[in-house]
């Protein structure tokens, strides 16, 4: 445990002096996924023995965090800094490089560390892995999995589009949930505590899924793209329509929004 805190707080450190460098604290954004690759392989080498479910979780995180990391990576290519850490730096003032690396990157290593639990207490444990549980994590991690891949990649072709341009996504998995980008990501981390739990962690190690579901739910996900979305024409009656976060058949239309 002490390794790991240790790894994490000095990549994030890395981070923070990048983005200082960079006057563009967006770069812990880009390093969030690439984080948990390095944690969960720091992991499997550092704390033997190496077993085939260590390896297939370690795997299904790097797929997933290094998708991760060049989706954000390519979406925030070119752009100026994110408006949320913008205006952090502008109230922060003079303070703002300090405050940055304590409210910013440690406080992501923090989030980073309760959420790769599984990851880091996966060690030499004798316990029996139960087949049940591994198949039931194995298809929890990848239906959320599916979810964050679809459903950026439908939003991304319908902005790719001129036709849709001011237009709300609100076909494909977004029919049936407003975020299944971020029902996807908290869905998947549920999948890979199931698979930790089949080999023996402990069951307190479910403060990661839920940690990363409440982080999206209420912090930094939902409630963020929410508010950047609730004056868009239309958004109101979408949002009547549909289900916020977990995947429900979407409400019949208001009647005086019927043709």
């Amino acid at each position: 445990m002490v390794s790991a805190a240790i790894l994490i707080i000095g990549y994030f450190t890395v981070l923070f002096l990048l983005g200082t460098a960079r006057r563009n604290n967006g770069v812990v954004d880009i390093g969030w996924g690439f984080g948990f690759v390095l944690v969960s392989w720091a992991m499997l080498w550092l704390r033997p023995p190496i077993t085939p479910l260590r390896i297939l979780m370690t795997a299904l995180v790097t797929v997933w965090g290094l998708r991760l990391f060049v989706h954000i990576l390519r979406r925030n290519h070119g752009k100026p800094e994110d408006f949320r850490y913008a205006n952090f730096r502008k109230s922060w003032g003079r303070y703002a490089v300090p405050r940055a690396f304590v409210q910013i990157y440690l406080l992501q290593a923090l989030l980073l560390t309760l959420i790769a639990l599984p990851m880091i207490l996966a060690d030499a444990r004798t316990a029996q892995v139960q087949p049940a549980l591994l198949l039931a994590g194995l298809l929890v991690f990848l239906t959320g999995f599916s979810f964050e891949v679809i459903g950026d990649a439908q939003l991304a072709a319908f902005l790719r589009d001129p036709a849709h341009r001011g237009r709300l996504m609100t076909v494909g998995l977004w029919r049936y949930t407003r975020h299944p980008n971020y029902f996807g990501e908290a869905t998947l981390w549920w999948g890979i505590f199931l698979l930790a739990l089949s080999g023996g962690v402990p069951a307190w190690a479910v403060i990661s899924p839920i940690t990363i579901t409440l982080l999206l739910l209420f912090v930094s996900g939902v409630p963020m793209l929410e508010k950047s979305m609730k004056d868009r024409p239309g958004y109101a009656e979408y949002a009547r329509q549909t289900s916020i976060f977990i995947p429900w058949f979407p409400k019949k239309p208001h009647p005086d929004k019927e043709a």
